[in-house]
């Protein structure tokens, strides 16, 4: 695209965008919503159907092959290839045809292989005119104004990567539930038919095909409004549901009977006919259909009294699903199908003799809620019929702590996790759990990217894939300084996500964080360089983006940076209340105005349009264990008197106990090392390409004695799901020492491993002064290396 006219080029000023005179309602929609976008753009467009066109200087024909008659007679004449095209599932060829048909100069036709695939050929068009897909949910102004020309010297085809792409709303009391009701649809006083539409379309301007709807108690079934089944069916959006909602049946609203019924060993007859009421209904429409059973929500099956029964169990109802969507629905082995091991589930297919599975169902593998896949496909499983997937989780509310405040998943942990399950075979479906859509904008964008075309996106890396959102959000002129904060961002947020800003569990003696001053004084630095940064290129905006550089950049990297300084400042003041009260009071001072600059920058975010979709962390009192305790603020008269300065401040406070002498272990990555960019404390990781791979670490001791070398990994798991991580560490002059990091899922050393994103052992050594010099092999594939590093004295838990 370009503002003046090139070789080759052809102005876009009064398109005529046509569709065919009997377009599927999808067709329709797109032409025009494509001429709208030309429209944003400050240029001049009409749309229509083929039969009603005019003499044009460039037409624009949207349509699927053996739809569209004109683009089918191009082909027809041998003016067109769309060979490509035949078979190919959701995928679009853009091309500009010189005199296509009398009267007509240019044409520039959009042809789907199917309704969606032209869908996603418009809004590729509409992306690179510079129509963000966040124009309407996050207020992104479009790039250009005024005439626009464009050129393709040859016609362009795309298609997904990943066959199903989906969003899961989810935990969406405090956010998506309150806005709509409140706000943008008050006439339905729920998540209706308005909200849903608006979430259709920007599921199709990402490149994304299915939804699982929202499905606390708070906002009622998707389907008591039979209306939005219809839009999603209108849109070509795939409805399914979540792993705990069988058959798309959403449990908590419509299970009318007693909590305890919803039993398939006590009540097989009253469940059975729950679920086909559903298929019934909404049969004739594109569904996925989740097979199984859990509890009413999201907690273990009824029924089942050791793992054999409820294996057992689990065969039976699969089967008599089968026989339900072939009784209602069609042949099983024709329809999509998923079946999601999901905690509890995962060790009954893992546990002999298993699940009997068929072979036609997609398996989906889960993560462990914070961004670590718990098992990876294996080759027989990649192999079946249906396939494998993954659902992975940018929100999550559960134990050990909940994360639905801001969205800080680094896109280099989601390139690592969900490239490593592609490359096992699991290329069927991707379904992402983000809460409320906002603010998980960046990551939404990412995920969607990826699936779509994973080899582009897990090639850039994490900070020049994120230079180039920002180009497409903002343009090129700011793309490398948004770049940056936003990696900075990520980075930071790794080591401890704002809403894990608390050392213990629910149930455990409140603690400290246990960082020493320097590292608390470095990461305030660092945020304060971040905002200083920002402040500095906020003027840049123009006025047409300032909304949404609030919401997408300013917003979530102050909100993070007051979060900790409020932490932080707190537990200073805690640590110096008794021995040093005049200084405790300027930390109180400092803890009060974080938390009311926090406070004002959210009441901002939820002004206007968007009043209410943004909380902190809500005042419902609902499962507490999994909560961040709200900041308890000192008390006004021993606070000192607020200051004035930058939102964060650097503070230093000596810590109450000596800390033991660290000596950091560089390590020299031999062949069978990658380096992984934006993830770590260090800026990045090194994965164990294969079993075997060798670090070479070496450093200056400055005196003899013992000391405690410890490792540090990110929290991922073994291909599968059950192994710990080994490692071997080589000394000279002495025996290897084997080294193991479990695995298990949800106990302590996991629950502490995603709340810091590290897992540490440690081992014993006795070293001279000088050099020191060590090897750690990895002996599988597959693990991430954090760094490592020599502390004075014995280990200590």
């Amino acid at each position: 695209m370009s503002t003046s006219p090139r070789h080759s080029s052809v102005a876009l000023q009064d398109a005529q965008v046509l569709h065919a005179a009997d377009a599927d309602p999808l067709e329709a929609f797109v032409a025009q919503d494509l001429a709208q976008d030309l429209r944003r753009l400050g240029m001049r467009a009409s749309v229509g159907p083929q039969a009603r066109s005019r003499s044009s200087t460039l037409q624009i024909w949207v349509g699927t092959i053996g739809r569209h008659p004109a683009i089918d007679a191009l082909a027809n004449e041998g003016k067109l290839d769309l060979k490509p095209l035949s078979g190919c599932w959701e995928c679009f060829t853009m091309a500009l045809v010189r005199q296509p048909a009398p009267g007509v100069a240019m044409v520039l036709v959009i042809a789907g292989a199917d309704r969606r695939g032209t869908a996603y050929g418009v809004y590729t068009l509409s992306q690179a005119l510079g129509v963000s897909p966040w124009h309407w949910w996050a207020d992104v102004a479009p790039l250009r104004r005024g005439p626009l020309h464009l050129a393709l010297p040859t016609p362009h085809t795309e298609g997904p990567a990943v066959r199903y792409r989906g969003l899961f709303i989810n935990d969406e009391d405090w956010g998506l539930f309150p806005w709509a009701a409140r706000t943008f649809e008050p006439e339905a006083a729920t998540i209706g038919p308005r909200t849903y539409e608006q979430v259709f379309k920007l599921l199709l301007r990402l490149k994304a095909n299915t939804l699982w709807p929202a499905m606390h108690q708070v906002s009622g079934a998707f389907n008591a409004r039979p209306e939005n089944a219809a839009l999603a069916q209108r849109y070509g959006i795939v409805m399914g549901s979540s792993h705990a909602e069988p058959l798309l049946r959403n449990n908590v609203a419509e299970w009318a009977d007693k909590p305890e019924r919803y039993d398939y060993a006590a009540n097989p007859e009253g469940v059975r006919e729950y679920w086909a009421e559903r298929l019934r209904s909404n049969g004739r429409f594109e569904n996925l259909y989740t097979l199984g059973m859990r509890g009413i929500h999201d907690s273990p099956m009824q029924g089942g009294s050791s793992v054999a029964v409820r294996q057992a169990l689990l065969n039976q109802l699969i089967a008599d699903q089968r026989e339900l969507l072939a009784r209602h629905v069609g042949r099983p082995e024709a329809l999509p199908q998923i079946f999601v091991p999901y905690k509890e589930v995962l060790p009954l297919m893992q546990t002999a003799p298993g699940l009997k599975i068929p072979d036609d169902v997609t398996l989906v593998w889960p993560d462990d809620n914070f961004g670590y896949l718990r098992r990876l496909p294996l080759a027989s499983e990649a192999r079946r019929s249906g396939g494998s997937g993954v659902y992975y989780h940018l929100s999550y509310l559960g134990a050990p702590l909940s994360y639905l405040w801001l969205s800080t998943t680094p896109p280099a942990l989601v390139n690592e996790e969900l490239g490593r399950a592609f490359d096992a075979g699991a290329q069927r479906l991707w379904m992402v759990n983000a809460g409320d859509i906002k603010p998980a904008e960046l990551n939404l964008s990412h995920f969607f990217d990826l699936a779509w075309n994973p080899g582009v996106v897990r090639a850039m890396g994490q900070r020049a894939y994120l230079r180039d959102l920002a180009a497409r959000l903002f343009g090129p002129r700011m793309a490398a300084s948004l770049a940056e904060l936003w990696d900075g961002y990520y980075r930071l947020n790794i080591e401890r996500r704002p809403e894990h800003l608390q050392y213990h569990l629910a149930g455990e003696r409140a603690k400290r964080s246990g960082l020493a001053a320097d590292a608390v004084r470095q990461r305030l630095a660092a945020f304060a360089a971040l905002l200083e940064k920002l402040d500095a290129l906020r003027p840049r905006v123009p006025v047409a983006q300032r909304a949404a550089f609030f919401q997408l950049v300013d917003y979530p990297l102050r909100a993070s940076a007051l979060a900790n300084e409020r932490f932080f400042a707190l537990e200073a003041y805690a640590a110096l209340r008794e021995a040093d009260p005049a200084q405790a009071s300027r930390h109180a001072a400092r803890a009060h105005l974080a938390d009311q600059r926090t406070k004002a920058l959210t009441a901002r975010y939820n002004q206007g349009r968007w009043a209410g979709i943004l909380a902190e962390e809500p005042a419902d009192g609902l499962w507490p264990n999994f909560r961040l305790q709200p900041a308890v603020l000192p008390a006004p008269a021993l606070s000192a008197a607020a200051h004035r300065g930058p939102d964060v401040t650097v503070f230093a406070v000596e810590p109450l106990t000596p800390v033991n002498e660290t000596v950091p272990l560089p390590a020299k990555a031999s062949s069978g090392w990658q380096v992984v960019q934006g993830l770590g404390r260090g800026g990045s990781v090194l994965r164990a390409q294969q079993a075997g791979a060798i670090l070479d670490l070496q450093a200056r001791l400055p005196r003899p004695g013992t000391w405690c070398l410890r490792v540090h990994l990110l929290p991922n798991y073994p291909g599968d799901g059950a192994s710990p991580w080994r490692l071997t560490l080589m000394l000279a002059d002495a025996a290897p020492v084997p080294l193991e990091i479990g695995r298990a899922a949800q106990d302590a050393a996991w629950a502490q491993g995603v709340l810091a994103n590290r897992l540490s052992t440690a081992t014993p050594v006795q070293a001279s002064a000088g050099a020191f010099e060590a090897a750690l092999r990895s002996d599988q594939a597959g693990l991430l290396f954090d760094g490592a590093e020599l502390t004075a004295g014995a280990c200590s838990r």
